[in-house]
């Protein structure tokens, strides 16, 4: 009997510290958070590419991926973006060392190859629509225009981001909520690089294939 209530004592006892701890650090809940948002987000592209997948030959009577895809012009936006991720690397170790200089250089240079990438891959829209093979043209073309379309968006969102932060960086320094930030968004930029890397596999280069 007296070892159940020297248990129950303990038990109460551990709940109280707990208690007293009170909520978890706000960047344990907010890189919780994050780590959800990007899941969601692999999961919305899984979608998509599983979409494109099966309407990849749906070209009903039009243009097929070997007429329209230019491989020069998609090696050239592979490389850019993972240009643009190194440099991202570099402005989280030039961030974690609280350094100004290295981390807004590393984020000019990632925002420069970004929007280089970006503004290669609307060069290309506009080339396919001008040729006579916009988005309803086709299933095939609806799938390609929504999966690359959203990759391309999210690459602008996080330019818009990365601006935003720089601002942030300037006027508020090295705080704890805008490293923080810095970090969720290379985090963000990375997971960018790997989707276009999956993009670039599946639909330019096994897009080409007889």
């Amino acid at each position: 009997m007296n070892i159940a209530v020297e248990v129950n004592d303990v038990r109460q006892g551990e709940l109280l510290n707990v208690s007293a701890a009170g909520p978890a650090p706000k960047r344990i809940i907010a890189g919780y958070g994050f780590w959800i948002f990007l899941l969601s987000d692999i999961v919305m592209f899984s979608a998509l590419f599983a979409s494109y997948a099966v309407l990849a030959k749906a070209t009903a009577g039009g243009p097929t991926a070997a007429q329209l895809f230019d491989q020069r012009n998609a090696a050239m936006e592979t490389a850019f973006l993972l240009l643009s991720s190194y440099s991202c690397g570099l402005m989280s170790l030039a961030t974690n060392s609280r350094r100004y200089f290295g981390t807004f250089v590393g984020a000019l240079v990632t925002f420069l190859v970004g929007a280089a990438f970006l503004n290669l891959e609307l060069r290309e829209f506009q080339g396919m629509i001008a040729a006579g093979a916009p988005p309803q043209r086709s299933a095939f073309l609806s799938a390609f225009f929504t999966l690359v379309g959203c990759h391309g968006l999210h690459v602008a969102a996080g330019l818009v981001w990365l601006v935003l932060m720089m601002i942030q960086l300037s006027t508020r320094g090295f705080q704890e909520v805008v490293v923080r930030r810095l970090h969720c968004f290379s985090l963000f930029w990375h997971a960018l690089d790997v989707i276009w890397v999956l993009i670039f596999t599946v639909v330019y280069l096994m897009g080409v294939l007889p």
